[in-house]
């Protein structure tokens, strides 16, 4: 009995681990590095700026811009995807302005590429007249269930208890028929 325990627990960790390189694939951008100063909505430009010592010292930085429209990186048009060639600060820090078209949607993928670094950010464009849907209304509506995370807390470590209780009558029931 105690090795068909410790083969299902082992299979229900490696379950759990089995999909952690496929999460790592993608170069995913630490929040630390990286701020986009407004919200990508269409018609107005979003800013993408990226801290101190994110890149090398007065480098090169290759960025190009992906959409669904035609959209303004700085100062270069795109149309789906364009790049833009830009010097990075003596700090390794680096801005670029994306232009949004009014009509665009969907995401707009924007790359900062360089010789020591390559960062990835999604922008997640809002229809210009749900920008100002959200404005009026002050915030989206709430899906989903709200419940404080002590009660869920809470929940969990009853849950855990009756697994346990259950556990030891199991347990005790056998001594008691063995016996």
């Amino acid at each position: 009995m105690f090795k068909k325990s410790l083969a299902t627990a082992a299979l229900a960790v490696i379950a759990v681990f089995a999909f952690a390189p496929a999460a790592n694939a993608v170069d995913y951008v630490s929040d630390s590095k990286v701020t986009i100063t407004s919200a990508p909505i269409a018609g107005e430009t979003a800013v993408i700026a990226f801290a101190a010592e994110s890149f090398a010292a007065n480098e090169s930085v290759t960025y190009s811009a992906t959409g669904s429209e035609a959209a303004t990186l700085s100062v270069i048009k795109t149309a789906v995807t364009k790049t833009l060639v830009k010097a990075a600060s003596a700090t390794g820090s680096s801005s670029v302005n994306v232009a949004i078209p009014a009509t665009a949607t969907g995401d707009y993928t924007v790359t900062a590429k360089s010789a020591t670094q390559a960062y990835t950010v999604t922008l997640d464009i809002v229809a210009a007249s749900a920008a100002a849907a959200v404005a009026a209304d002050k915030g989206l509506a709430s899906t989903g269930f709200n419940a404080p995370v002590l009660v869920i807390w809470g929940a969990a470590g009853v849950l855990v208890l009756g697994l346990a209780l259950v556990l030891v009558r199991v347990s005790v029931r056998r001594q008691h028929a063995a016996a």
